[in-house]
């Protein structure tokens, strides 16, 4: 699920020739290897909560774990929006967004626990923290957004390398896909009424999982 195909490598060359860049389809497909692996570190570390967890309360907080590479086309895109140098070593540097994780909790509480948890381990480093769910964004979103750096190690050497992780509910994600299905559909031009339907589905979700909370503190789970 996390390696590039050949096609994609391909496109990658063709874009980095035309952007005028030296690298070697090799070098930036080290980097995503190495990106590939501080995923795979991560989804191992909540991997490992969510069984302890269970062994401790008898049930799992998370619900599913997807992990995310960026493809070149989009990194291009950010690194010229952003007026940044375009080069390997540059994505790597300005670019906190290239690996992502997004873990689906059961609950709102889980989703704090859970980075908590993350955040006390002594090899994790926290970059950046955004708590969207405590301060949704205008159009209803919510989510829990963390940069962290974790080492991977390889043959020779120890490399820190940044990941992006979000944290929400089943509610929370639900929402969030539908929103971007609904918003983003090419054929269709998003009206104010659309707008404001979408931001009552989230007070509903926001609703839902209160409601949810509230049944899972009287079942004591």
């Amino acid at each position: 699920m996390y390696e590039l195909r050949q096609k994609e490598i391909d496109q990658a060359l063709q874009i980095l020739q035309k952007s005028g860049v030296e690298e070697t389809t090799r070098e930036f497909q080290r980097l995503m290897a190495y990106y590939r692996c501080a995923m795979m570190e991560i989804e191992t570390k909540f991997k490992v909560l969510n069984e302890e967890f269970s062994l401790q309360y008898d049930r799992n907080p998370i619900n599913s774990i997807k992990t995310r590479l960026k493809k070149l086309p989009s990194i291009i895109e950010k690194m010229e929006r952003k007026n940044f140098p375009m080069s390997v070593s540059a994505v790597e540097e300005h670019l906190n967004d290239v690996a992502g994780i997004r873990v689906v909790c059961s609950f709102t509480e889980d989703v704090y626990t859970l980075a908590d948890a993350l955040l006390k381990q002594d090899d994790i480093i926290l970059l950046q923290k955004k708590d969207y769910i405590a301060n949704p964004k205008e159009n209803g979103y919510r989510s829990l957004h963390l940069i962290v750096s974790v080492p991977i190690f390889l043959e020779n050497e120890k490399r820190l390398m940044k990941v992006e992780i979000q944290l929400r509910t089943i509610a929370m994600d639900c929402w969030a896909s539908l929103e971007h299905q609904l918003r983003y559909k090419k054929e269709i031009d998003f009206t104010k009424e659309m707008e404001q339907e979408l931001s009552e589905c989230a007070r509903m979700s926001t609703e839902l999982d209160a409601r949810m909370d509230r049944l899972r503190k009287e079942a004591d789970i």
